[in-house]
């Protein structure tokens, strides 16, 4: 089902081991697929609001004659949820809201010299488009985990596509409107893929129907969607290019081998390409791991799609000497996920230089910050967390420098200034300096 490395002994020599190599990612060609993408995008830009409607047809199955949802069906999608539902998206929002609160950045005033002050000052992006996809399952969390951080931030003008469901006459998933109903989100588009990226790119006008362009795109896609962010980056911002979702495991022979199987299974659920690694020093906990597995994954209900995804390349069992070199290892392939299931998780954990998010101890699997923990799951996958951050209030702020001198500031840095134009043949620029200063 899922297959091993034995990890034991690479560095023995004292030699580099590329540790990042060691399970390879699932094949994920953005390259490829931006070429697929370009004419879908660039027909959604000159024909908008007709194309995408064409692209419904041919992507989705389905014949709409709007784009854009209707006040009315977000509004029935909210008063038909079940309310068990509404109460858990209820209480993920506050969550999500108190961790977002705290994270909101003050704008910082630093007097540089005597009347010269500089100020860092945090601007919200004017308008965001969010993409939530559905084509495996209706990621309604998705829906939160994008709107509450643009909300918190002061983004005041926000617009969300999700693609087309025939068997929901043309619109995106109830569930997903029902979210965005109880979020406040009433710009709602029933749009899928690369053309819904290149609609908040673009925008469109149709008779009084008018969406448009947006300042920064963010939310997870697919492939098409993900190449569709490649080839528009520069058109419109994006948040980042996430590929398919990953877990690993740092675990000891102290943890509990169901635990981990169930967590290795929750992430295989998402899609064939979801990688589940995990890193131990213990054969037996391997063993046993591989015994739940087979008991467990035969019970669930996506079980080809689960074990497509244990047996892919992407996922693996590793073998290593040590927790330390465990910790290398993991700091190396810097999972989108990372649980650590040790003893000392509290301090290991601590030691993590590269993940999306890491989940500390037996109580807090990635399920939990998939939906509840408070924390946000949009979080950078194939190896981008040793560089990048997950989805946060800060990717919709943006940092305007505010810059204030008086004169008598001006005059104490005015040689260091042109001395510093001249070096850089600039000499007009010294001249901005001069033309302050000189009697005229």
């Amino acid at each position: 089902m899922i297959r091993q490395i034995d990890a034991r002994g690479l560095a023995a020599d004292g030699q580099r081991v590329d540790y990042g190599a060691l399970v390879p990612r699932a094949d994920f060609d953005v390259a490829a697929a931006t070429e697929r993408v370009r004419p879908i995008c660039e027909a959604v830009r000159l024909y908008g609001h007709d194309e995408l409607v064409r692209q419904a047809a041919v992507f989705d199955g389905v014949d709409i004659d709007r784009v854009r949802v209707p006040a009315a069906s977000l509004r029935e999608a909210l008063d038909v949820v079940d309310p068990a539902l509404r109460t858990s998206l209820e209480e993920s929002t506050a969550r999500l809201r108190i961790t977002c609160r705290a994270e909101l950045p003050s704008d910082v005033v630093t007097e540089v010299s005597a009347g010269g002050f500089v100020t860092q000052r945090n601007v919200p992006v004017g308008r965001v488009g969010l993409y939530v996809p559905a084509q495996t399952a209706p990621l309604v969390s998705s829906v939160l985990m994008n709107v509450v951080p643009a909300q918190v931030a002061g983004v005041t003008s926000l617009a969300l596509a999700s693609p087309a469901q025939k068997e929901h006459g043309g619109l995106p998933h109830p569930t997903i409107l029902a979210a965005c109903a109880l979020l406040g989100v009433d710009e709602v588009y029933a749009a899928g893929g690369a053309a819904a990226i290149a609609m908040f790119a673009y925008g469109y006008r149709h008779d009084d129907d008018v969406c448009a362009p947006v300042d920064l795109v963010t939310g997870p896609a697919n492939v098409y969607g993900v190449a569709a962010k490649r080839l528009l980056r520069g058109v419109v911002g994006i948040d980042s290019e996430a590929g398919p979702t990953e877990i690993a495991i740092l675990a000891d022979a102290a943890a509990d081998p169901a635990y981990l199987a169930a967590d290795l299974i929750s992430q295989a659920e998402h899609d064939v390409l979801a990688a589940a690694v995990l890193v131990t020093d213990s054969p037996e906990l391997i063993q046993a791991v591989l015994d739940e597995l087979d008991r467990q994954v035969a019970a669930t209900k996506h079980v080809e799609r689960i074990r497509a995804s244990l047996a892919g390349r992407q996922s693996a069992l590793v073998l290593v000497d040590d927790l330390d070199q465990g910790e290398e290892l993991a700091n190396a392939y810097a999972a989108e996920h990372l649980e650590v299931h040790t003893v000392d998780a509290p301090e290991r954990a601590a030691r993590v230089r590269n993940a999306g998010a890491v989940f500390v101890g037996p109580y807090a699997p990635v399920a939990l910050g998939d939906y509840c923990a408070g924390s946000n799951h949009v979080l950078p996958t194939a190896g981008c967390a040793c560089h990048s951050s997950g989805l946060s209030v800060r990717a919709f702020l943006k940092t305007v420098q505010v810059v204030n001198y008086s004169q008598s500031a001006l005059d104490d840095v005015a040689r260091d200034v042109v001395t510093l134009a001249e070096a850089e043949d600039l000499p007009a620029h010294g001249d901005a300096i001069r033309v302050r200063l000189d009697p005229r």
